[in-house]
């Protein structure tokens, strides 16, 4: 069931309802894309209407952030609970060694992609990967790249680049790729890799997550939360005015 906030369509699934969803999508064989949305993308939505279009297409769409849930609550729209990219992510890697899913992932530095692999692999070592490739392409490759994936013939593509790159990069190549399902993770490969860390789980519970990747990356994250994030505040009044 589809939620409408802010203009995206969000599907109000939990965790467990959302795996099995894609296991639906891997099954059929054919192309689909997941997207998850945090309050950054809300705001780039907002001002970019062909990225809300590309959102509003995605197969399914997840909300990755306390702070759009406890908004939910507020617009009188709750959302089960919160889907987190890499939380979904850990997941359908569990779930490929047990189904003998090939995941390939795309993104990240190659150094960084590599560790992450390794540490995958050390702590699953049935893991089996279609292939990888770094985040770092120019404009006259992105055929070649696209070209590796298909011949890779990977169940799920994990793409780990910037948005909103990745969401125009999925949009336009997806068919070609010929996935059945391709998620974007965000810094995934990073955490693994050791080279971030994720907040403990009691600063994820309470909605500090934010704070705590803040602090390992400011000059990066500043203008995100500190300039960006409050723009949420005046969509989110916008919305209560509309639905009161």
């Amino acid at each position: 069931m589809k939620i409408n906030l802010f203009d995206i369509g969000i599907d109000n699934f939990t965790m467990e309802e959302t795996l099995e969803k894609i296991e639906e999508f891997i099954n059929s064989g054919k192309p689909h894309q997941h997207i998850v949305v945090n309050v950054n993308k809300v705001i780039k939505a907002n001002k970019d209407k062909e990225l809300r279009k590309i959102i509003n297409n995605c197969d399914i769409v997840n909300v990755d952030g306390l702070l759009l849930v406890w908004a939910s609550k507020l617009l009188r729209k709750p959302l089960k609970e919160r889907v987190a990219g890499i939380d979904l992510f850990m997941e359908l890697i569990k779930v490929s060694v047990r189904k003998e899913w090939k995941p390939y992932f795309l993104g990240a530095k190659v150094e960084t992609l590599k560790k992450a692999i390794d540490v995958l692999i050390g702590r699953y070592p049935l893991l089996k990967l279609a292939g990888y490739r770094d985040g770092y392409w120019q404009k006259d490759e992105e055929k070649r790249v696209v070209e590796d994936i298909r011949i890779s013939r990977p169940d799920i593509l994990f793409i780990g680049i910037s948005s909103p790159k990745k969401e125009y990069c999925l949009s336009r190549y997806l068919k070609d790729m010929q996935v059945p399902f391709a998620m974007g993770v965000g810094g995934s490969f990073d955490v693994f890799a050791g080279d971030t860390k994720r907040a403990p789980l009691w600063m994820q519970n309470c909605g500090l997550e934010w704070l705590f990747r803040f602090f390992q990356e400011p000059k990066r994250l500043f203008k995100r939360y500190f300039i960006v994030g409050p723009c949420f505040i005046k969509i989110l009044w916008r919305e209560l005015v509309r639905h009161d």
